[in-house]
């Protein structure tokens, strides 16, 4: 018997999953998750639990988590561990902000949709008693000039397959090591801007400042779930190994912009009324390009600004800064650029069901494409799982303000290309050298892991679209007037729902005896209504003690 609920009726969630959790007593079955999961991220569907040992697939996106319309499924927080750090006075917090954050923190805080809010998003940080702000843009510009230049080098010298797929969405990087892992060699061995932020910062910035980098705790502010995955991964230990220190990560925590705004609020802070402030310097640089990273086809559109200046010497002309072929919320969009005397045929891609779907449609023709970008989640980075939640409701009007806002913060800097970004070239003349050198290859690029074999069964049995589910499979699974029993385990606080509790409890094996019913429970003052083994002790509405509650 598996210890998960059926797929058809929600997404299965192991314990312990570095990106996301499920709180059961908060489930309502409405199978959200399911179809996000199943439909748009093409995993769902695509695996057997009686074939993976039990074990859910899962590449942390998140989008089942934005979707849940009663926060049963949430990020794995990790926001009260770095207010810890905040206050210790032996640490360094070094918070990173990810491009797309800036444009969709302020929907927590009231501002219009899409409101680009950079300054205040480092004021509420350094309020937050955060030592040091810097732009993962200065790392997204660095992505850009090593894929770019492994892009330049395929192309020209023939060092790898082509067509080459970007690697900065780890979601996407997982779901083709798990099921695609012969594109392996196509992905770019360049790490995300997170992954070269991380070692970069425990290192480079480390000995600039002065600081011992065993005191730095090294938080990415992400709108990605998957980082909390990405960061654990047992390659994203550079800075550690090059210093000789083996216990030292090079990120230590990814926190959400949903969590951000939770440590803000319960401390009493608003963003609104914040007074603007700039990052801090040596890594605050960033180029237009970096900024529009967080949107779908925004890599693309960034990496071949910079290939066209590798390749002729030259900056790019004035329709690469508004590439509109790679631009908009379409699934697929593909387009052919000029460099020079060289023709490129490059796609965009969001949402991996969209990747099967193209790998299977395009299986003859795939050769012809020379760089392919891929996102998992809704618009790129700007529809993250740890995002404000909206989209559903608001759907492509909500992601479009947020892309309109990346791309008129690109088209306002001076700067609008990673290869002029001043702050990046003294990192590179002083540390790395240039793109691809040995110390760039060690910190900066990475390698892939077979994971088929997670499936427990052939991989390509699961590589094709499967047949869309007619209309009557997605019925709601729990209907007006249903009451679905639920049990709670004393020991492990695992909960089951059944007629009655399980003979014995999955995880701790203890028998039937030590499960409780959880039931509901209705204030007789206020009205508010909560599930439990027993009454909460107080309302937290209008305080009456749990006389006041009755079982509904």
């Amino acid at each position: 018997m598996s210890k998960h609920l059926s797929p058809e009726i929600r997404v299965p969630i192991e314990p312990g999953n570095p990106a996301i959790l499920r709180r059961e007593d908060l489930c309502i079955r409405c199978g959200q998750c399911r179809d996000v999961c199943r439909d748009q991220i093409g995993v769902l569907g695509y695996y057997d639990l009686a074939k993976t040992g039990d074990v859910p697939i899962c590449i942390h996106c998140g989008q089942c988590a934005n979707v849940c319309p009663v926060d049963s499924i949430i990020e794995t927080p990790e926001w009260e561990a770095v207010r810890q750090a905040v206050a210790d006075p032996d640490k360094i917090v070094v918070v990173n902000t990810s491009p797309s954050v800036r444009v969709s923190l302020g929907e927590e805080f009231g501002f219009p949709d899409g409101s680009f809010v950079q300054g205040k998003m480092v004021a509420l940080l350094k309020a937050l008693g955060v030592d040091y702000v810097l732009d993962t843009n200065f790392a997204a510009d660095m992505t850009i000039m090593e894929e770019a230049s492994e892009l330049v080098e395929r192309v020209t010298k023939k060092t790898g397959p082509l067509p080459q797929f970007t690697s900065c969405c780890p979601a996407w990087v997982k779901f083709a090591e798990t099921y695609y892992p012969e594109m392996l060699p196509h992905i770019s061995s360049a790490k995300s801007p997170i992954g070269m932020q991380g070692p970069t910062v425990k290192t480079y910035f480390a000995k600039k400042m002065g600081i011992d980098p065993r005191k730095i705790v090294n938080v990415a502010f992400t709108p990605c779930t998957a980082k909390k995955f990405e960061i654990r991964r047992t390659e994203m230990a550079a800075a550690g190994k090059y210093l000789g220190i083996p216990e030292l990560r090079d990120m230590d925590h990814v926190i959400t912009t949903r969590e951000i705004a939770a440590w803000a609020k319960s401390v009493g802070l608003d963003l609104a009324v914040l007074e603007d402030q700039p990052y801090d310097s040596l890594m605050g640089e960033a180029s237009g390009a970096g900024v529009i990273f967080g949107n779908t086809g925004g890599v693309m559109e960034a990496a071949l600004r910079t290939a066209y200046h590798l390749v002729t010497g030259s900056n790019a002309p004035k329709n690469f800064y508004d590439l509109e072929p790679v631009r908009g919320l379409d699934g697929l969009r593909d387009a052919t650029v000029q460099i020079g005397g060289l023709s490129l045929k490059v796609a965009v891609l969001y949402g991996t069901e969209h990747v099967r779907e193209f790998l299977t449609n395009h299986a003859d023709k795939l050769k012809e494409y020379t760089f392919i970008e891929v996102m998992t989640c809704p618009g790129g980075c700007i529809g993250g799982g740890g995002q404000p939640k909206g989209t559903q409701q608001k759907g492509k009007a909500l992601l479009a303000k947020r892309i309109e806002g990346l791309y008129k913060r690109d088209a306002s800097l001076p700067n609008r290309n990673s290869y002029e970004n001043q702050e990046l070239l003294t990192l590179y003349k002083e540390f790395y050298g240039k793109p691809l050198s040995p110390l760039a290859e060690e910190f900066l690029h990475t390698k892939y892991t077979d994971r088929s074999e997670s499936l427990g069964e052939p991989v390509a049995k699961y590589q094709k679209p499967r047949e869309k589910a007619a209309a009557s499979d997605y019925e709601e699974v729990t209907k007006p007037g249903d009451k679905v029993r639920k049990w709670k385990c004393r020991v492990c606080g695992y909960v089951f729902e059944g007629e009655e509790p399980p003979a014995e409890c999955p995880l701790c094996h203890m028998d039937s005896s030590y499960f409780d019913e959880i039931k509901k429970w209705k204030c007789r003052v206020c009205g508010y209504e909560c599930e439990g083994v027993e009454p909460p002790a107080e309302c937290p509405l209008c305080h009456m003690d749990s006389s006041y509650f009755d079982e509904m």
